[in-house]
């Protein structure tokens, strides 16, 4: 018998091995890789598999929120940055196909959209295609601000966040919720005890570190990378909103408890100011917001919304914080077009400015102009009588959003180091006898104004 060559016989091996390794990669590629999501082909004009990825993954999502008719848009910071630098050629640029794959093949873990509430809610059926589709899914619920009061405390608990893992990319659905103010709502993303804190890296997420509140966005449908999708109409102005978007919810347990010590009063007196306190701050909202001038609650204003979630009855005004770097010439005359006239006004804008404004009957709007030094934040009060001049220390504080008699409005984001400031370590109980030249714990003499200038800065109509 012929003597069998071994070279030839390891050859043969050699080569079957290799058609067997070739047929092996071109099922994976081909077959498997399609079925679970874990392999993308490259995407014209990225620069590498990975780039890819994101693209496809991005892609196939659009693709299983078009099949369930879910409206959703784009919210990705890093995305809508690189778009509003070009965002007059994408508006104008044709539906062809694009050269390169710029935007949604930037480096990131997630690419983050977002869902109004009321225009879904079957998610059942959308999970179930996600997982055939080869997605990893994530939902995160909490309780629903909007059904708390004084009355009720529910607990009843909503979705928030919704995170769809495919291959090496992650889809960030942040649902946004309509609430009275007339603007939008999103809530915080807390993983329950169970919840895999692996499951993607929360930590980088742009949304759901905290609440945050927006207004209702105008959309754009574009096309970008070949892919279609909603933007706002304003990228820059979105983005912008969302460096400043922290929200806080009103204390609503600690009123109820602040209440069974100190009983609210139910007084037609104190119903009937309630009443006419909240319109005159709606309308001082407004004609501030009309102007551009930022704002938020202050003094009494802000204690009322801090400790008890409403206006104190006994307080009479309404008060506001201005940076002077937002003060506007402009201002005096909107109010008294909006039909509240000047009562007075103090100081100048360089130093110590007060404007004070008459509304509904007994009622005024007090407007505190703030100056920010190195270490503190002040405002300024003056004594018409004898000129004095008083100030009032502050730390330095930031704005976030609350929601405050059916109106989103700004309050110092360190409300309690803001009211310790002014009321002192006892600003939980009521005090209805207040001298603003002594009381404040934060009040300082601050001389007198010369004789020579009291027609400018001391004026009373």
């Amino acid at each position: 018998m012929q003597k069998i060559n071994k070279n030839v016989v390891l050859a043969l091996l050699s080569l079957t091995s290799l058609v067997f390794l070739l047929f092996q990669l071109y099922y994976y590629k081909f077959y498997l890789s399609q079925k679970n999501g874990a392999v993308f082909s490259k995407v014209r004009g990225s620069q590498s598999g990975q780039d890819s990825t994101r693209w496809h993954v991005v892609r196939k999502f659009l693709g299983l929120i078009s099949s369930h008719n879910i409206p959703v848009y784009l919210i990705d910071p890093l995305i809508l940055g690189l778009v509003d630098k070009d965002i007059e050629q994408i508006r104008s640029s044709p539906d062809g196909p694009s050269p390169e794959c710029k935007y949604f093949c930037a480096p990131r873990d997630f690419t983050t959209f977002a869902l109004l509430d009321k225009t879904w809610k079957h998610e059942m059926g959308l999970f179930r295609t996600a997982e055939k589709m080869g997605f990893q899914w994530l939902k995160i619920i909490n309780k629903d601000p909007r059904l708390d009061g004084m009355d009720d405390l529910s607990g009843i608990e909503i979705p928030l966040h919704y995170i769809f893992k495919l291959a090496s990319h992650a889809i960030h659905l942040v649902v946004f919720y309509e609430r009275s103010g007339n603007y939008l709502w999103h809530g915080p993303l807390r993983l329950k005890q169970h919840m895999d804190r692996k499951f993607v890296p929360f930590r980088k997420l742009h949304f759901g570190r905290y609440p945050g509140a927006y207004e209702k966005p105008e959309l754009l449908l574009v096309s970008i990378d070949d892919l279609k999708v909603q933007i706002p109409k304003n990228p820059s102005s979105f983005l912008e909103e969302m460096s400043h978007s922290r929200f806080l919810e009103c204390r609503y347990r600690e009123a109820r408890a602040f209440f069974q010590l100190y009983p609210d009063d139910a007084s037609l007196d104190a119903v009937e100011f309630r009443k006419k306190a909240k319109s005159l701050l709606h309308l001082a909202a407004l004609t501030l917001n009309n102007l551009g001038v930022k704002f938020w609650l202050s003094s009494g204003t802000c204690l009322g919304w801090y400790r008890q979630c409403n206006v104190i009855p006994h307080s009479k005004d309404v008060d506001l914080g201005v940076f002077i770097k937002d003060y506007k010439a402009d201002i005096i005359p909107a109010f008294q077009k909006a039909g509240l006239p000047l009562k007075h006004k103090f100081g100048k804008v360089e130093d110590s400015l007060e404007l004070s404004f008459q509304g509904e009957d007994d009622v005024k709007l007090d407007i505190f102009f703030f100056y920010e030094e190195d270490d503190h934040i002040w405002n300024g009060g003056t004594q018409a009588k004898s000129g004095k001049k008083f100030k009032y220390l502050f730390p330095k504080f930031t704005l976030c959003w609350t929601e405050f008699v059916e109106l989103k409005v700004h309050v110092p984001c360190e409300t309690r180091q803001y009211v310790e400031a002014n009321y002192g370590p006892d600003w939980k109980v009521p005090v209805k006898t207040w001298d603003w030249k002594s009381s404040p714990s934060n009040v300082q003499y601050n001389g007198v104004w010369p004789v020579n200038e009291w027609d400018d800065v001391i004026q009373i109509y």
